[in-house]
């Protein structure tokens, strides 16, 4: 029974494939042509066996997974990054680098070298203007005895002419003011260091950027130069003039779009607060920076002078013509010499007069910062002017408050002796 109903089955398909392979084969002809292109096939997951079973246990998203392996397998990302940083600029930025930290580690050693030069040779100076004023009382006191005392009063005079040679070179090179110039500049140099390492760090740095700092090293050496022949700055200037250690202010590029954090109202302040720093601050240290540099002047002189006299005076003493008056020029020359040398030396005016032309040249860089800002009309140009504003408010030892008060001040047109910065 079986048989006959599978042969009757088979019977039947084979006539029913017979009738319709005609209509078949034709159907067959219009079926259109599919072209590999327009196959959509399902994505292949390219995940691990811990992500799929972190992606089955909920633990991953499916959005993230995705996204990430669109990023990762994208043909986009195999060439680099435009926003990283160009290595021979890197390079380039750390050489400058080393080289500044060379240039502190210098500057720390001559100006601690410098100032012993300092403290040795003003108790040298003075031991020796003392001896020899000693030396010319015991003479006096026994001017008959005669020639016993010729050595005393020989001696006397090789050391004061000593003195005056060593004074006159000491008041010409001015050790305490060369201290603080080496001083100055290992803080400046520590600054721009760390200047280098936050555009390392949080920028994108630039060719532009290694030439800033390139001119920056280049105008602090000029400023403040490590050897003393034909380099030296000049102790005695005609004039006193801020100390200028930064090249000129260079055209800023853009950095941001809108207003790039800047206001009328933040202008205006701005302007004020240079405007406070012209008439009081800056005014002020170079007016006390002129009284250092008369007093050091007068003393300068005056220290070589007493003790060119006192020698002359132990020349002279036992002589019957000049009486007492040779005792006294000489005792009392080498005396008021050992006073004056310490009031200059001791006293360090050569570094009074350097620290004030400095904090002068301090308030002239601010000045000049703010207003190259101001200057440049395109806003995304400036440096963020949130930012400026907390830079001069820490710079001048203020709050952002006290700033704005002190600008609101000076805007209405008060007549205020308050100074803008609060650090010195």
């Amino acid at each position: 029974m079986a048989t006959l109903q599978a042969s009757s089955v088979m019977s039947s398909s084979t006539s029913l494939s017979s009738c319709c392979r005609r209509g078949m084969i034709r159907g067959a002809i219009n079926v259109p042509t599919l072209r590999p292109s327009h196959l959509s096939l399902p994505n292949l997951s390219t995940r691990g066996l811990v992500d799929e079973l972190a992606l089955r246990s909920g633990y991953t998203s499916t959005t993230t997974t995705h996204i990430n392996e669109k990023h990762f397998n994208s043909p986009k990302n195999t060439r680099f990054d435009t926003n990283a940083a160009d290595p021979a600029v890197m390079a380039k930025l750390y050489s400058i680098m080393e080289a500044v930290a060379d240039r502190v580690e210098m500057h720390n050693n001559i100006g601690e070298q410098r100032n012993n030069w300092n403290s040795l040779l003003l108790t040298s100076i003075n031991a020796i203007t003392l001896g020899a004023a000693t030396m010319v009382g015991i003479t006096a006191s026994g001017a008959n005895v005669g020639a016993p005392l010729m050595g005393l009063k020989l001696s006397s005079t090789v050391l004061y002419l000593a003195a005056t040679g060593m004074l006159s070179i000491m008041s010409k090179i001015q050790p305490s003011q060369l201290v603080e110039e080496q001083r100055n500049a290992a803080r400046l140099f520590k600054q721009l260091q760390g200047q280098i390492q936050t555009t390392i760090s949080i920028g994108t740095p630039t060719i532009g950027d290694v030439k800033e700092f390139m001119d920056k090293v280049l105008a602090l050496d000029k400023a403040y130069p490590l050897p003393l022949l034909g380099a030296m700055l000049d102790k005695f200037p005609s004039t006193v003039e801020p100390a200028v250690w930064w090249p000129q202010q260079p055209r800023r590029q853009a950095k941001g779009l809108g207003r790039n954090g800047w206001s009328g109202e933040l202008e205006g302040e701005l302007r004020e607060i240079v405007g406070v720093l012209n008439r009081n601050d800056k005014v002020d240290y170079l007016r006390l920076g002129e009284k250092a540099l008369k007093l050091n002047k007068v003393l300068a002189i005056s220290g070589p002078l007493l003790t060119g006299l006192a020698a002359i005076g132990s020349a002279f003493v036992g002589s019957p013509s000049h009486g007492s008056w040779a005792a006294v020029l000489g005792i009392f020359g080498g005396a008021l010499a050992s006073i004056v040398n310490t009031l200059e030396h001791g006293g360090q005016v050569g570094m009074v007069f350097e620290m004030y032309r400095s904090n002068a040249g301090f308030f002239k860089l601010l000045e000049e910062s703010i207003e190259s800002n101001l200057s440049e009309r395109e806003v995304g140009r400036r440096e963020n002017g949130e930012l400026l504003e907390m830079k001069v408010a820490l710079q001048l030892g203020r709050s952002l408050s006290e700033l704005k008060n002190l600008a609101a001040s000076s805007r209405k047109g008060e007549t205020t002796e308050e100074f803008a910065s609060k650090l010195f």
